[in-house]
């Protein structure tokens, strides 16, 4: 099965530090490095996925 990363279209550019790759997988979301795709992964189920993604739209994971 060959797996469909797409990178976050808030991602900047190359250099950039904080670059998300997400992937749906078989019931989960998967979610990974862009500068290290051959590093750790996450997964997480679509709702906690969701969940994740209000938040951070929210900005209630904002760093002060």
């Amino acid at each position: 099965m060959t797996v469909q990363w797409r990178k976050s279209s808030h991602s900047g550019g190359v250099n950039d530090e904080t670059c998300v790759e997400v992937a749906g997988l078989a019931g989960v979301v998967g979610v990974r490095d862009s500068k290290d795709p051959n590093g750790d992964r996450l997964a997480v189920s679509g709702a906690a996925f969701g969940v994740l993604v209000r938040k951070i739209k929210e900005g209630a994971l904002d760093l002060p």
